[in-house]
């Protein structure tokens, strides 16, 4: 059975939990019941929206019809643009989202999005989580450029690379609809970020202000390892964070990112289960 198909049972009885405690990055510890549904990510040297929407399509076994009905409920100049493919680094094979837009030459804010959000043909909930992510990156940017929230005007964030990141990854997610979500604390980098702002040093602003927190862990390679789409994607979809959760695996991924480090994949692993005793 697919795994887009398989029906969450969340009226169990049992009470019996797993006996590693995880924590929420809002502080609460979660017990795990057996039998539940599990979507974890490992993140070795970063996360981005594309790694993200990649890795969610392999769990789902995503179809490229299904993946092109989705794009084209967003937004239709979406339609063909995303493209999975078999990605090699260091001889390690894995997948890779190929994605090719035209230019747009659109500054939107906060209501511009949130309007193209309401109209999309995608579920309420991915409708939800993708209002809920594109909040918590404009309160970052407002917060970094002492702007009130109806002013802040995105340029990276605001273009169809992102609105396609965000909405479908929320629809992906709001399809998998995991029991729990648990991934591993998020490797962070010193070194210098080059962007439309000059030389700014790593972490970005509007990353530092979504790691609040959020658990991190050193990486060795200098600059930009997470970007503001992807943890604002993992904030809205409220995680839990910790070491690899008891589960039997059923379907598992590595994705990579677009970025080569010198010696180190660019890479997370996606993985799909369920708890057992």
């Amino acid at each position: 059975m697919p795994l887009s198909q398989i029906h969450h049972d969340h009226h169990g009885h049992s009470h019996a939990t797993q006996e590693v405690a995880f924590c929420s990055y809002s502080g609460q510890t979660v017990n795990f019941e057996p039998g539940k549904s599990v979507l974890t990510i490992r993140s070795l040297s970063g996360m981005s929206g594309d790694m993200f929407l990649c890795g969610l399509s392999s769990i789902l076994n995503l179809k490229e019809s299904q993946s092109q009905t989705i794009l084209n409920g967003i937004l239709p100049q979406l339609t063909g643009s995303i493209k999975l493919i078999n990605k090699e680094v260091n001889g390690i094979s894995g997948l890779h989202c190929q994605v090719s837009l035209p230019h747009e030459h659109v500054h939107r804010n906060i209501r511009d999005i949130i309007n193209i959000i309401e109209s999309a043909n995608i579920s309420p909930k991915a409708k939800e989580l993708s209002t809920n992510t594109f909040k918590l990156v404009a309160e970052a940017e407002s917060k970094v450029h002492n702007k009130p929230l109806e002013e802040v005007h995105f340029h990276e964030v605001g273009a169809l690379d992102s609105i396609l990141d965000i909405c479908f990854t929320c629809e992906l997610f709001a399809k998998l609809n995991p029991d729990y979500f648990v991934v591993s604390a998020l490797p962070i980098a010193d070194g210098e970020i080059h962007c439309a702002h000059g030389i700014i040093p790593s972490p970005a602003p509007a990353v530092q202000k979504l790691l609040e927190g959020i658990p991190v862990k050193p990486f060795a390679i200098n600059g930009e390892t997470i970007t503001p789409t992807a943890l604002a994607l993992l904030k809205a979809f409220d995680p839990v964070f910790g070491p690899w959760p008891k589960i039997i695996i059923q379907k598992i991924s590595t994705v990579y990112g677009t970025y080569e480090y010198p010696g180190v994949p660019n890479g997370a692993i996606f993985a799909y289960g369920r708890t057992y005793v």
